[in-house]
């Protein structure tokens, strides 16, 4: 490449002293691939900043390539927002196997379309968009029957076996049915929560579990997950929605989202209490919302006749399963990775103002029209990417922190 103009030099100085992203040194003129007029694209770099797994517990925000456009139906997403899941958790312990170290991690999030496939009809450059955790061709046999988790050519993939949504750019597979339109003034850091968080919690807990009018409900672990299964429930009017958890912080959170019981299992005491509040029956649906062997132990003596037994938790281990105490009462047990077949419909829910998902944000700047947001905003910590170390310790050590959903944003 010829020697940068002194025309270029002005301008990338200008640039540099702006609010945009660093650029790279003047001296360094291959790492600008191309630039572009658009404010979206003024800057166009060969790597970018992404958090990666390196195996053994460990993550680390690293410099990565740019995603580009494999397929034709793929979009290049600037995303603007992100956070954790538990399942990343999960995944730096080392209990997802399909997820290998080096790979980008992270499946939910809302940003702007930066690049679209050839066979992209749907969006344009600049569309705000949402991002599914699930990937899904949409004319598979698996999808045809509404199981997009289990797509042939997606499912979830990202931040799993393919480079996830915690970096500056992402590549979205299957763009016209993986991705959703952001609607005109929408809380973007609150849709995040529908990225993942609010289907699974709605489709593997609610739907799954048979949740009914007059039924009564037991949700076994208060995180972002039995939170999502604890509102969505409340749709169908079970008589009884009962939290269960070892912190009492987030049992008061439970209680302030729509439980009308909670019960502290660290007491050893949580089947004899929750048979009292049932009248000796136990609970029609039982959604296990943690992923260990205790608590799916606990579900099952829950139980009542006819029961469902709904897992969500992400399970590491092996678990046992008590049929001697079982096989004569009628019970289902259920499991499902979430298909974000219902994300459609959660929209309009947020749109008409019933849902409202921003309950479940800990960690982002106050704002005046956050729920609750003198009780539930714990600290003024609006995380930026170059802090996504420190956002996975505060999330990984959530009592602590009192944490819930952490919100990234990446801009």
């Amino acid at each position: 490449m010829a020697a940068t103009s002194r025309a270029a030099k002005s301008f990338l100085l200008r640039a540099s002293r702006s609010h945009l992203p660093a650029l790279a040194s003047i001296s360094s003129p291959l790492r600008h691939k191309a630039f572009s007029a658009s404010p979206l694209t003024l800057r166009y770099l060969s790597t970018m900043k992404a958090l990666v797994y390196n195996g053994n517990n460990s993550v680390t925000l690293q410099d990565k390539p740019l995603p580009d456009i494999v397929n034709p139906s793929d979009v290049i997403v600037k995303v603007s927002k992100t956070t954790i899941c538990g399942t990343d958790l999960h995944i730096r312990k080392g209990d997802v196997a399909t997820c290998a170290p080096g790979r980008v991690l992270g499946h939910e999030g809302v940003g702007v379309v930066h690049k679209t496939g050839a066979s992209v009809a749907r969006y344009k450059e600049g569309d705000k968009v949402l991002i599914s955790a699930i990937s899904n061709c949409g004319t598979c046999e698996y999808c045809r029957r509404g199981m997009y988790s289990h797509c042939t050519t997606g499912g979830w993939i990202l931040g799993n076996t393919i480079d996830g949504t915690q970096a500056e750019y992402v590549r979205i597979p299957h763009a016209e049915s993986s991705l959703h339109p952001v609607p005109a003034g929408a809380d973007e850091a609150a849709l995040v929560m529908l990225s993942d968080i609010f289907p699974t919690g709605y489709e593997c807990g609610v739907l799954c579990g048979k949740v009914q009018p007059g039924g009564t409900v037991a949700v076994v672990g208060s995180g972002p997950i039995g939170l999502a299964s604890i509102i969505t429930a409340q749709m169908y009017a079970p008589s009884k929605i009962i939290a269960i958890d070892t912190d009492p912080n987030r049992l008061e959170v439970a209680k302030n989202f729509g439980a009308t019981d909670v019960v502290d299992s660290s007491k050893g005491t949580a089947v004899a209490d929750i048979k009292a509040m049932t009248e000796g029956k136990g609970c029609d649906s039982v959604i296990e919302a943690v992923g260990i062997p205790a608590t799916f132990d606990l579900c099952q003596e829950l139980l009542a006749p006819g029961g469902v037994l709904a897992n969500v938790g992400v399970h590491g281990t092996k678990v046992d399963l008590h049929l001697q105490n079982l096989w004569d009462k009628n019970i289902a047990i259920t499991t499902r990775l979430v298909d974000t077949t219902t994300t459609p419909m959660l929209l309009k829910l947020v749109q008409s103002g019933k849902l409202q998902p921003s309950q479940l944000i800990t960690h982002r700047k106050r704002t005046s029209s956050s729920f609750h947001s003198d009780v539930w905003l714990t600290e003024d910590a609006d995380f930026k990417l170059n802090e996504m170390e420190k956002a996975y310790e505060t999330f990984g050590a959530a009592a602590q922190h009192g944490a819930l959903k952490v919100v990234i944003d990446v801009d």
